[in-house]
């Protein structure tokens, strides 16, 4: 049996999810947490309540946290998480909470459906993590408030759901503004 240390998850994160009960990491976070933490690329698939969330997650915190995070700026989010609806991407950031919180780093949740303006704001304020829905997210590019250059970790939260709905045009749109090394 591994834990969460014994994948190479720093001790504030496996800390973090200790608190709420979570100890023993699942399967699909046992076979790419290891790759996923060594900065290499990881595809998983998974059922609703496998895991995923923390698996992709954990990672990335990683990699943004500590003296990265003084790296942060107003609209230069350093980590991207696309998701097809807005209720999955509230989802994810209420997962990273606890995490975001113990490795000192900010959060924006981007959807469409909603004013812009407290977007926006946040975005201002700086976030390491950009969690977005696609239209909206091109549409904060558009206007200028996010630019994706700094972007280090990308996320396609249920890729198949956004490919299905129709957002491949808009990924690849996405995609194009961010850097080449990721």
């Amino acid at each position: 049996m591994s834990s969460f240390l014994s994948l190479g998850v720093p001790e504030t994160l496996a800390s973090s999810l200790a608190e709420r009960g979570v100890t023993e990491p699942f399967p699909i976070q046992r076979d790419t947490l290891p790759d996923a933490l060594a900065g290499r690329d990881v595809l998983g698939r998974g059922r609703t309540g496998s895991g995923k969330t923390i698996a992709f997650s954990l990672p990335m915190v990683a990699r943004l946290s500590g003296a990265n995070a003084a790296r942060r700026t107003g609209g230069h989010p350093r980590g991207l998480v696309l998701a097809p609806t807005r209720e999955l991407a509230s989802q994810i950031a209420d997962s990273l909470k606890p995490l975001e919180k113990a490795a000192g780093l900010r959060s924006a949740v981007v959807f469409g459906g909603v004013g812009q303006n407290p977007q926006v704001n946040a975005l201002a304020g700086g976030v390491d993590v950009l969690i977005a829905c696609p239209g909206r997210l091109l549409d904060l590019i558009g206007q200028g408030y996010v630019k994706l250059a700094n972007i280090e970790t990308l996320v396609l939260d249920e890729a198949d759901q956004m490919f299905d709905m129709g957002f491949v045009i808009a990924i690849r749109k996405i995609v194009a503004h961010l850097p080449r090394r990721r």
